[in-house]
């Protein structure tokens, strides 16, 4: 017979859902006592906090935000932006005033589209976004004029750009004008730099996946909520320890964390 799932949250995922880091970071601040729960401090970062519990870090109380992610395919033509100078239409002009208080993990350029995901979680921002994590992005593009494969080598042995060299983690043909190629960074507007470095110009380019997070059939203009077995999967990937490279890597805890303690220092003189 299974046991029952233990009730509440653990400490380090509510911290989480609070915005104050990863679950690798709240692990951190937890384990240095930074932590307590109805007024006694906590080491354990799998504690189950229930509904009604008072949760503190570096004297600050935390409640969860109402965590809310969704996967847009971004039409070329606009911008990834709240507002812009210049007056171009946003991304925001596709959603309901509800969803307007989410940022955009990553960006697409104005002529770019595909899959943007969209979200106020913290821990699945970082996840996507920090270069430590490496986590996939593929992209089919369409060359103005046909190549020829020795174009596709080059490009995964690295190009000299405007940004600096910039190499793809694969490239495939798909047509003599279309080529499927897989990024782990985010240099600005990396692709397109790559492409023009070969003696070539980008026609179109299409975000198409995200990690294991297809576009599939989502049309453009379109949004849908991201799913928490989709949220997980993305985590998963993102910490999956053979993508990191080998050696211990020091623990870094995040800027919202280091201005707690910062704030905690300022109150109490200095003292711990």
């Amino acid at each position: 017979m299974n046991e029952p799932a233990p009730d509440g949250i653990r400490l380090n995922k509510y911290l989480a859902s609070c915005g104050v880091g990863s679950r690798r970071a709240c692990d951190a601040l937890i384990q240095e006592g930074e932590v307590t729960v109805n007024g006694e401090p906590c080491l354990n970062p799998g504690t189950r906090v229930q509904p009604g519990d008072h949760v503190r870090a570096c004297g600050k109380v935390f409640q969860p935000k109402n965590v809310q992610s969704i996967v847009l395919h971004k039409p070329p033509g606009l911008v990834c932006s709240r507002s812009d100078e210049q007056g171009r239409a946003t991304i925001y002009q596709l959603l309901p005033a509800k969803l307007h208080h989410l940022a955009h993990v990553g960006r697409l350029d104005l002529e770019s589209e595909g899959l943007l995901i969209m979200s106020n979680d913290g821990e699945l921002s970082q996840a996507l976004t920090h270069p430590r994590h490496s986590v996939e992005k593929v992209y089919h593009v369409t060359t103005e004029n046909a190549f020829e494969n020795s174009i596709l080598s080059q490009m995964e042995k690295g190009v000299f750009t405007e940004v600096g060299k910039a190499r793809a983690v694969s490239v495939k043909r798909i047509s003599s004008r279309r080529m499927e190629m897989i990024l782990n960074t985010g240099l600005k507007r990396q692709i397109r730099y790559m492409i023009q470095a070969v003696g070539h110009r980008v026609k179109r380019l299409v975000r198409v996946r995200v990690g294991e997070l297809h576009i599939a059939d989502l049309k453009p203009g379109k949004w849908r909520f991201l799913e928490d077995s989709e949220r997980e999967a993305l985590l998963t990937l993102a910490s999956n320890p053979k993508k990191k490279a080998a050696g211990k890597v020091a623990k870094k805890v995040p800027k919202t964390i280091h201005s707690l303690k910062s704030a905690k220092k300022k109150n109490t003189g200095g003292r711990r």
